[in-house]
């Protein structure tokens, strides 16, 4: 899931570590709709410079007409979206909670994006992001935070879904951190939360679903390929580049050719 306004204040009040704990023995769906309300206020959500530097990077590849946030969250693609898309935003998650912060944090319907001469309409839709109601409808989707939550198994479909959703010539993007340097403090950080997180699905149900090392670019690429598109990558350039010359951070576009 990903962010949406308001910004994350210094000292808001975010969830208390029971109210994670419980979260953390509950279905992915149940587990978002009860942190729904303090999600904008965790460490979960997708930090602004993210956003901000995937909107720039999108206005480079527009314009875009109508476009689709894969599992919104609270709304963080939206707010993307309404930088870059002239007609139509639509966010789509399934999580009911989540998207009960988004709705009240930005109705439904036409709303001026800053800056833009035209107000795109904008559309909350309940729908798992494996089996979306769309067809062909967007020139763009982007996701935000969302991937961990899926299985490399799971990819091959999700990506097929956000094929099925895109015109012919459309855009399917997302940033993608360069993996940290094996044997750093990152690097065991998450290979401890993943860990964590096997060993409570082996031994609890329903499965809570959140990874952070399962999503490795080759893989990913390849599923893309086999989804039907073609695929580059830009370099954040915000974000610098690691000593051996590697952007750390990426936009990952796919072209629905």
């Amino acid at each position: 899931m990903s962010r949406s306004r308001p910004a994350m204040r210094s000292g808001a009040p975010g969830p208390s570590l029971r109210e994670l704990a419980v979260q953390a023995l509950s279905s992915v769906e149940r587990g978002y709709d009860l942190l729904a309300p303090k999600f904008d206020h965790t460490p979960f959500r997708t930090p602004d410079r993210v956003l901000d530097a995937t909107a720039e990077a999108l206005r480079d590849l527009g314009p875009f007409d109508a476009g689709l946030d894969l599992c919104t969250g609270t709304g963080a693609g939206v707010e993307v979206l309404r930088r870059v898309c002239a007609r139509r935003v639509v966010g789509v998650d399934v999580s009911a909670g989540m998207l009960a912060v988004a709705r009240g944090a930005l109705p439904a319907g036409p709303d001026a994006a800053p800056g833009a001469d035209r107000a795109p309409e904008v559309r909350w839709v309940r729908a798992d992001a494996r089996a979306l109601p769309f067809a062909a409808a967007f020139d763009l989707v982007v996701s935000f935070g969302a991937f961990g939550h899926f299985l490399p198994a799971e990819r091959p479909a999700l990506f097929a879904q956000a094929h099925a959703a895109l015109r012919p010539g459309g855009r399917f993007a997302f940033p993608v951190a360069a993996p940290p340097p094996v044997g750093s403090r990152l690097y065991w950080a998450l290979w401890g939360f993943d860990a964590a997180m096997r060993v409570r699905n082996a031994v609890w149900r329903p499965p809570f679903v959140m990874y952070y090392r399962t999503f490795p670019l080759s893989g990913v690429r390849a599923d893309l390929i086999r989804a039907g598109f073609s695929v580059r990558t830009l370099p954040l350039a915000e974000f610098g580049r690691r000593p051996d010359g590697a952007p750390r951070a990426r936009l990952v576009v796919a072209r629905r050719d």
